[in-house]
């Protein structure tokens, strides 16, 4: 039988993407087999798609690096006929056939079952972004993090990390404090759960003191560079800063003293490579206690067929939030 597919190829050193019609004996090896209801676009598979960024590791490849939907076949014990299922990260989407087609085959080790109290669109809203987000928390909650230490900052807001972290974050009690580029979007930022929102020219870079006013108890970076250096200067005694993304730049340019007079702890947020028992339990929180109370203010929905439309907006910083992919209408 076959199914409808988005593959990324290479043709005279230029990648080019397009639909296709595919059959499963065309899929990689796996032993789970999904009908995907939902994928996601997340600022990785622009580049994938588009070839702005390196990221596919070998060609074709069927793109998405998310995706969720219902078990039609497997040969491992723990999955069934029927199962709902979600699966991100690891290769997929890179180096193995992703979540942008109508049907997948994934090695059962990358799978995840849908935890209770969560849908496949919800998953998808998560996906990746979410996912990380959510793993940021997870890990700053366990390096002492709570409610009552004092405000958290979220840079890069209104992106998909950014979005969800806010969300999460609003939802156990803390007070956000969202940091932006993007002046028309305020109104948005406080919808979806922060209490006050900061604009990035209001900062003066350009005279970052190896040690600011302790401020903040936790942060969220999604911008790596000279903001990641100011977060450093700026944080509470003891304060938890993750790093997620590179936005802005790889650098950072800093100095020891947060980190030694301060106990400021740098975490590095890898949701590529989690293990699977501690990705399980982020996903069980994120349909529990984790979940947004607005996921659905900063998710928008479109069909399979306009996927290739919103790539350009992805590289050109012109989204909000998170984009879900109708794969089965």
């Amino acid at each position: 039988m076959s199914f409808k597919a988005y593959l990324i190829n290479q043709e005279d050193g230029k990648v080019v993407s397009r639909f296709t019609e595919m059959n499963e004996d065309q899929l990689d090896p796996g032993e789970v087999t999904i009908r995907v209801a939902y994928s996601s676009v997340n600022y990785k598979d622009a580049l994938a798609a588009t070839g702005a960024g390196r990221i596919i590791r070998r060609y074709p490849c069927i793109g998405g690096i998310d995706l969720a939907g219902t078990v039609t076949a497997s040969q491992d014990p723990r999955f069934n006929k029927g199962d709902a299922v979600l699966c991100t990260s690891y290769d997929v989407g890179v180096a193995h056939h992703g979540g942008y087609a109508e049907v997948a085959r994934m090695p059962a080790d990358w799978v995840v079952k849908l935890p209770a109290g969560m849908t496949f669109k919800e998953a998808m809203a998560f996906g990746t972004a979410g996912f990380t987000a959510a793993l940021a928390v997870v890990r700053m909650e366990a390096n002492g993090l709570a409610p009552a230490n004092g405000p958290v900052i979220v840079t890069g807001a209104t992106g998909g990390v950014g979005s969800v972290a806010i969300g999460i974050l609003s939802r156990l009690g803390y007070k956000v404090v969202a940091l932006t580029g993007k002046e028309t979007e305020n109104d948005y930022l406080k919808r979806i759960g922060a209490s006050e929102v900061m604009l990035r020219s209001s900062l003066d870079l350009a005279k970052i003191k190896p040690l600011d006013r302790a401020t903040w108890a936790g942060a969220v970076d999604n911008l790596g560079g000279d903001v990641l250096s100011w977060l450093a200067s700026t944080m509470q005694i003891g304060g938890a800063l993750a790093s997620i993304g590179l936005a802005a730049s790889t650098s950072l340019n800093t100095t020891v003293m947060p980190f030694i007079l301060r106990g400021v702890s740098l975490l590095g947020i890898d949701s590529v490579n989690c293990p699977m028992p501690l990705r399980s339990e982020v996903w069980r929180r994120l349909a529990g206690d984790m979940k947004p109370l607005h996921l659905d203010a900063a998710t928008r929905t479109i069909a399979f067929t306009d996927l290739p439309s919103v790539f350009d907006d992805f590289l050109k910083a012109r989204i909000t939030g998170r984009i879900v992919v109708d794969i089965a209408n």
